[in-house]
C-alpha cells in the first residue's frame, strides 16, 4: 500500500545522533512531508505550541522534561499529534501506552518498524492525513474556536509552562521578546506583537498601542484620556494605555 507525502512530524531526542538517525529514516518515508527535530522536551514545546504536527516520534528518557511527561500535557492541546515513543528501554513500554501512545519502537530503529508507526499514524485517520489534521481529528468548522496552547518561560529562563491563550489578559513588546500576562502569572515569549495580533486578532485580541496587545473579552472598562488617548481597564485592575489612533476602532469593537 502506498503512502502519499503527507505527515508532519516532530522527532524529538537528546541524543544528536540517535535524533539524526530517526530523521533520516523519517525523511526517507515517502508518507511523511516533513520532519521538525528537537533536542530537547522544552525545545518540543515550543515547536508544538508554534506549529500543528501530525505525528510525535519522541524518546523516552531526556534530561529535564521526559517523553513520558511531554506526552502526558499533549491532551492540553485541541488537536495533539499522534505518539510514537522511540526508546533504547523496555521499561516505559506499559506507561507509554496509558498515555494513548500509537506504537512504541526499540532502538536502533529499523525503517520497516518506522514505515509500520507511520502507517498506524495515517490509518488513525482511516485515509491519507492531509497536512495540517492530526490523525483522527475531524477538521473544526471554525478553526479559531479552539484554545491556543502557547510554551513561555519564567523571568529566569529555567522552566517552560503551557499557557491557555484564553488566560492572557494582556501582552506587551520587549524587544526580540513579548511579555505575556495572564491569571498564572508573568512570562516571556520569543516572538513579536505583530504575529500574535495576526494569529489571535479573530479571537478578540486588539493591538491598542504599538507595545501593547490586549484581550478584549478581559476589559472592563475604557477611560478618555489627555490628548485624545484612553486608558483601558482590565478585570484584573491592570490599565492599559490606548493610542489616540485606536480609540475609535476600538470602541467600535467593544460595543459589537
Amino acid at each position: 500500500m502506498s503512502v502519499a507525502a503527507s505527515l508532519s512530524v516532530l522527532a524529538v531526542d537528546d541524543e544528536r545522533p540517535a535524533l539524526a538517525d530517526l530523521a533520516r529514516l523519517l525523511r526517507s518515508s515517502p508518507g511523511v512531508a516533513e520532519v521538525v527535530c528537537a533536542h530537547s522536551g522544552r525545545e518540543a514545546l515550543r515547536h508544538l505550541a508554534e506549529q500543528q504536527f501530525d505525528a510525535l516520534f519522541l524518546d523516552v528518557r531526556m534530561p529535564g522534561l521526559g517523553g513520558l511527561e511531554l506526552a502526558g500535557v499533549l491532551d492540553r492541546f485541541a488537536r495533539p499529534p499522534a505518539v510514537v515513543f522511540v526508546s533504547a528501554y523496555e521499561d516505559g513500554a506499559v506507561r507509554a501506552f496509558e498515555v494513548h501512545a500509537v506504537d512504541y519502537l526499540m532502538k536502533p530503529v529499523s525503517r520497516r518498524r518506522i514505515e509500520n508507526a507511520i502507517m498506524r499514524v495515517t490509518e488513525l485517520a482511516g485515509r491519507s492525513t492531509a497536512r495540517g489534521t492530526p490523525p483522527g481529528d475531524p477538521v473544526p468548522e471554525d478553526h479559531h474556536a479552539r484554545d491556543e496552547i502557547i510554551a513561555v518561560e519564567r523571568a529566569n529562563g529555567h522552566a517552560t509552562r503551557l499557557v491557555s491563550r484564553a488566560s492572557i489578559l494582556y501582552v506587551q513588546a520587549r524587544g526580540d521578546y513579548v511579555r505575556i500576562v495572564s491569571d498564572e502569572g508573568r512570562y516571556m515569549h520569543r516572538g513579536t506583537l505583530a504575529d500574535l495580533e495576526r494569529r489571535w486578532s479573530a479571537d478578540g485580541f486588539h493591538r491598542v498601542h504599538r507595545a501593547y496587545l490586549v484581550n478584549l473579552r478581559r476589559a472592563v472598562e475604557m477611560r478618555p484620556d489627555l490628548g485624545g488617548t484612553a486608558v483601558l481597564l482590565l478585570s484584573d485592575g491592570s490599565e492599559i494605555p490606548v493610542a489616540r489612533r485606536q480609540v475609535a476602532e476600538l470602541l467600535h469593537r467593544l460595543r459589537m
